[in-house]
């Protein structure tokens, strides 16, 4: 699962260096975050760890 996230992290990032405009930059980074939140859950709960913290 946690590979599947790491790809879509990684394609993100090649749509933030893309970007055209400051929206579009915006809509990229807010789904990065977000993103990137779902990979830190994952990975605790693979490690069994019952706190999470935000990666930001």
């Amino acid at each position: 699962m946690t590979h599947s996230i790491e790809q879509q992290i990684e394609e993100l990032r090649a749509e933030l260096r893309n970007a055209i405009n400051a929206a579009e930059r915006r809509q990229i980074e807010a789904e990065l975050e977000l993103i990137q939140a779902e990979l830190a859950v994952a990975i605790a709960e693979q490690s069994g760890s019952s706190e999470v913290e935000a990666p930001f």
